[in-house]
């Protein structure tokens, strides 16, 4: 798409670090640079105000990656590729059919209800919980791990679902301050969802996050 629209050498690219290395590496296989923009906490999509303060003389695109099943402010982004005369691209997720997201969606609401001692997802207009992800509270990555490990010893899978922002990686570093990326990838944790879950499976992973959330407070 990038190609195509003509992006090449010399063009800035505004793009997420929070996941999906391979946007990254698009812009650069298109012959342009990546330019990263801070996230939207409640989405995990890019801000549009980030992106608005990120665009430069160089800027010509943005590519807007929907994020575990919650959409991206496509029309925030859109009114400031206008204001900027870039072209806004996006990248989706493939999806499930109707009555998979569907149960996925009473699997989130189930979870909405009875998680403590997390932050449960936001939830948005659209949301289809490709996946179900959580943020422990605590002082950052050491907490999330080991409430990790934990839940996992109690036979409830989980992930984290960013282990390493993209302008973290050695291959794309930059100087830049992303504060919202930086926190969620120390904090999240991607809780299953799946529609083949059967009831008892979803109680006992409310039982093993209850457990443990309650014992990790806000670092102040």
């Amino acid at each position: 798409m990038l190609r195509a629209a003509g992006v090449g050498i010399g063009d800035e690219v505004i793009v997420p670090a929070f996941g999906n290395v391979e946007v990254a590496e698009a812009v650069i296989q298109a012959g342009a640079m990546p330019v990263f923009a801070d996230i939207d906490p409640a989405t995990y999509c890019l801000d549009a105000a980030e992106v608005n303060a990120a665009v430069g003389p160089r800027t010509v695109a943005v590519v807007a990656v929907h994020r575990f099943g919650r959409p991206a402010d496509i029309t925030r982004l859109r009114d400031v590729g206008q204001r900027h005369g870039l072209l806004v691209l996006e990248q989706g997720e493939s999806e499930a059919p109707y009555d998979e997201i569907e149960e996925r969606r009473a699997h989130a609401a189930y979870l909405d209800g009875r998680l403590r001692g997390v932050r449960t997802p936001v939830r948005g207009i659209g949301h289809t919980y490709q996946q179900y992800v959580v943020r422990v509270p605590g002082n950052g990555r050491p907490d999330r791990d080991a409430f990790a490990r934990a839940v996992r010893a109690k036979g409830v899978e989980c992930r984290v679902p960013v282990k390493t922002p993209v302008h973290r990686m050695p291959v794309f570093r930059r100087d830049v301050c992303l504060p919202e990326t930086e926190r969620a990838a120390d904090e999240t944790l991607a809780l299953p969802v799946d529609a083949s879950l059967s009831k008892r499976q979803m109680q006992r992973m409310v039982s093993a996050c209850n457990a443990l959330g309650g014992l990790l407070q806000p670092a102040f």
